[in-house]
């Protein structure tokens, strides 16, 4: 009873520090919106008045929109082509023994440790050897090396969540192989496969530097905000498509998170 009750017993030194690392992480994010309300073309305080017009002047910028349709275009097929492969490595990895299986997952997985930079300019000069030229083709192509690691790591767990009996009574009952994965096993993934896509998705869509180095003439909607960025005037409609872009990308992460873990808990009440 005394374990129990010292496991069970909040930790108040743990919740301090979550809540300082929460308000560190988050309050500098909060100036954002707070200044594209502000009725001036400058960020400092004191706030000079309230108002709504740069928001306004965002539906009247066709460069803006055309920079949102291109990223659009490219987290679509980002996180399309991601979660495909994603999906078939996942599965391998946790449902087939293989000869150095550990040394092919870290080397999928080094995106997540090694700089974007690092990517950005190798990608470059071999895009320039090989004579490609720079479009939203390279920039997808960048995209998708560092998206495979992220839908890899919300796959896994969601194949190693249910029981494999399920996949071989399928086989047992005359199932091919093909059929038992588009059956059985993709409706039971298939939560992982959303919360995959709209990751993939929202991490291509936010990314900058590999669309810095791999853009040609049609920038990427980060591209065409770091040009912004050049002019003061623009600014604080920056700010305004900033604060759109950061509550749009926050409910989709939250939400891709929530569809990730639908069943998890359910299985979990099951096994009790």
């Amino acid at each position: 009873m005394s374990e129990v009750s010292y496991i069970d017993r909040p930790n108040r030194t743990l919740a301090v520090y979550a809540i300082a690392y929460l308000l560190f992480l988050y309050i500098p994010v909060l100036f954002l919106p707070l200044f594209s309300f502000n009725d001036a073309i400058y960020v400092a305080f004191p706030l000079k008045g309230f108002t709504t017009k740069w928001y306004e002047q965002l539906f009247n910028n066709e460069p803006m929109f055309a920079a949102l349709l291109n990223s659009v275009q490219v987290g679509a097929v980002t996180a399309t082509v991601s979660t495909l492969l994603g999906v078939f490595a996942a599965k391998a990895v946790t449902r087939y023994r293989m000869p150095g299986k550990n040394p092919v997952v870290g080397f999928i997985m080094l995106p997540l440790v090694i700089p974007g930079i690092i990517f950005g300019v190798a990608l470059l000069i071999l895009m320039s050897r090989l004579g490609v030229p720079l479009s939203l083709y390279t920039v997808t192509l960048g995209h998708i090396i560092v998206c495979v690691p992220f839908s890899m790591a919300t796959l896994i767990p969601r194949f190693e969540g249910f029981d494999k009996s399920i996949e071989e009574a399928s086989a047992d009952l005359g199932e091919n192989m093909f059929g038992t994965f588009w059956r059985v096993t993709l409706p039971m993934v298939f939560p992982g496969l959303v919360a995959s896509f709209l990751l993939c998705f929202t991490i291509s869509f936010d990314e900058f530097i590999m669309a810095f180095f791999l853009s040609g003439t049609e920038p990427t909607l980060p591209i065409f905000i770091w040009n912004q960025l050049r002019f003061p005037q623009r600014v604080p409609g920056v700010l305004a498509l900033g604060t759109i872009i950061l509550v749009i990308s926050f409910a989709v992460v939250f939400f891709a998170q929530w569809i990730r873990n639908v069943g998890i808990h359910d299985k979990t009440k099951r096994g009790m």
